[in-house]
């Protein structure tokens, strides 16, 4: 995506309610594509069906705008930016990092971030769409059972939150969210990164999960013989607590009026 031979400004705040409510604002007045929003710490970071969180200092909080000239790609969103940022970071280890749809980011099959995409409709028409994206980089992480989260600076204890974001922020801007499917080429990357391939699952469909669509729907093959395209619901691995809340389409169709 061409700048015209500008970059875009990156907005730096030590502390904010959220980088996404930030950029929305911005966005509203009339910032244009690339904007983004960094912040040293988030009071009320938002994730999937709205939860919210602290995100203490040492991490990553970061959301870049895009405006978009269709709304064709937004079911895919999510997962073409976390398959960006995964390859961005992968740089940094020997170690794979995995995506679990649609916008987890996973280190040794536990959390290391995750990616969340909102547009903003005027009326009928596509006004812009953030992304916003959070890596525990050097902030402490929950130490228990449930959260199962790992920050990159316990493998890469001499890197920076700067370092992550100039590897992160190009990456980002750089994606092209015009195509409504994702390419055969995008299918076979998120396919070596994907987490949850193979793995049985007991919501929000039983069955073994067998990849995304190119339309950005996980695939689960059911006992029947059948497979199912699941579009949204709360993931539960079967036997296990739950994967996580995830809602790949609403969020991402919240209409502003």
């Amino acid at each position: 995506m061409g700048y015209g031979g500008m970059t875009p400004r990156l907005h730096y705040f030590e502390r904010v309610s959220s980088t996404m409510d930030v950029l929305h604002e911005l966005a509203a007045a009339g910032a244009e594509a690339g904007t983004a929003v960094l912040a040293a710490e988030q009071l009320e970071g938002r994730g999937a069906r709205g939860r919210t969180w602290h995100s203490p200092l040492g991490g990553l909080w970061l959301s870049v705008l895009f405006r978009p000239s269709a709304a064709d790609g937004l079911d895919v969103i999510s997962l073409r930016a976390g398959l960006s940022v995964a390859e961005a970071l992968q740089t940094l280890l020997p170690v794979l990092i995995q995506v679990k749809w649609p916008n987890d980011l996973i280190l040794d099959n536990q959390k290391l971030g995750g990616v969340l995409c909102e547009a903003r409709w005027q009326g009928d028409v596509l006004g812009w769409v953030t992304i916003g994206v959070g890596i525990n980089v050097h902030n402490s992480v929950p130490d228990d059972h449930r959260s199962h989260a790992i920050a990159l600076g316990a493998l890469v204890p001499a890197i920076t939150v700067d370092e992550v974001t100039h590897l992160l922020l190009p990456a980002l801007r750089s994606l092209d969210l015009r195509a409504g499917r994702l390419s055969a080429d995008e299918l076979r990357r998120f396919s070596r990164r994907d987490w949850l391939c193979g793995r049985e699952i007991r919501e929000p469909v039983a069955g073994m999960v067998q990849g995304v669509g190119e339309d950005g729907a996980l695939l689960v093959h059911q006992g029947t013989g059948s497979s199912v395209a699941v579009r949204s619901g709360s993931v539960e691995l079967a036997g296990s607590l739950p994967a996580g809340n995830f809602d790949h389409a609403t969020r991402a169709r919240h209409r502003e009026h």
